[in-house]
Parts: C-alpha cells; sequence; structure tokens
C-alpha cells in the first residue's frame, strides 16, 4: 500500500484550484497490476469543467514547488501517453475527484518502481498524444502544475477507508 498527500504548488496563482487529497496505491505481488484509488477535492464547483491530466513524475522533490518533480516517469523512453504513470483525464464532479482506476501498468515493486516518485495534478486536460507536438508526446500539452504529492509506504488504513466511497457511487 502507498499514499500520496496531495498539497496545491507553491507556484500556482490564487485564483488556480487549491486541490488537496490523497492518491492512493495497492499492489499485493510484484507482477500483480497496480490498482489507485484519486480522492481529491478544491476543484471548481462548475461540473462543465474539462478534464485534469494526472501523471507520475520522475523525481519525489517538491523543494520548488510542483516544478521539481521533473518529467513525466518514462523508463522506457516511450511516446506519451503509454508511460507507467499516464493515468489519463479526470473529470471533477462537484469540485471533487473520487475514482477508483485497475490494472494500472506502473508498479510499486522493482527497479522500475514509483515510489518515491511524484503524482502531479495539472491544469488542463491530456491530449493523449495527439497534439501534433513535440510537448504532446512528451506530457500530452497538460499545462502548468496545480497540485503533487510524494508517493509512500503506508498500511491498508487508508484504502480500506476510501474504497468504498469511491466504489459505492456507482451503484447509485
Amino acid at each position: 500500500y502507498a499514499t500520496c498527500e496531495m498539497k496545491p504548488s507553491s507556484k500556482i496563482d490564487a485564483d488556480k484550484p487549491q486541490v488537496s487529497g490523497q492518491v492512493l496505491f495497492r499492489q499485493y505481488y510484484s507482477y500483480g497490476r497496480l490498482e489507485a484509488i484519486f480522492y481529491l477535492d478544491g476543484f471548481p464547483l462548475d461540473n462543465d469543467q474539462s478534464g485534469r491530466a494526472i501523471h507520475i513524475h520522475e523525481l519525489g522533490d517538491l523543494s520548488n514547488g510542483c516544478d521539481a518533480t521533473g518529467g513525466h516517469y518514462n523508463p522506457f523512453s516511450v511516446n506519451h501517453p503509454r508511460h507507467p504513470g499516464d493515468f489519463g483525464n479526470f473529470f471533477p464532479k462537484e469540485g471533487k475527484i473520487r475514482k477508483y482506476k485497475t490494472n494500472l501498468s506502473a508498479t510499486m515493486f522493482g527497479p522500475y518502481s514509483i515510489m518515491g516518485r511524484s503524482v502531479v495534478i495539472h491544469e488542463q486536460e491530456d491530449d493523449m498524444g495527439k497534439g501534433n507536438n513535440k510537448a504532446s508526446l512528451e506530457n500530452g500539452n497538460a499545462g502548468k502544475r496545480l497540485a503533487c504529492c510524494v508517493i509512500g509506504i503506508c498500511n491498508k488504513n487508508l484504502w480500506e477507508e476510501k474504497l468504498p466511497e469511491v466504489t459505492d457511487k456507482k451503484k447509485r
């Protein structure tokens, strides 16, 4: 189990969303598939906003807001959006993102572990590599970094607390 305690970047303007919350990870064994819970608050309350890109970045360095986290974590030098931490776009509802994702290609184990790296929430939607420019193939033209966190080991308590909240909504 791992957690990432999301905090707004100190480098963003005060009028930008002040995003906080958690991204939680679970992976049972080294060749198992990674699961994640995205439990985030602080987005604008209007529901007609575009998606927000969320990615794993290579460094867990928050010394310069979210700008010191480096580029996308891309250990296999492939074009975006096929990096291990390209989670795609998330569409906030009522100022929140509550999402459970399975079968992610990143791992918490071995030489390509995401542990100690960062999760970054971007200002804009990810163009999924279809933007016809170099930046699109590197980062999806996702824009400024709104918030970030460092991925660290935790026990199962947070996961067990949040999972019902993100999965029960589908049944309503």
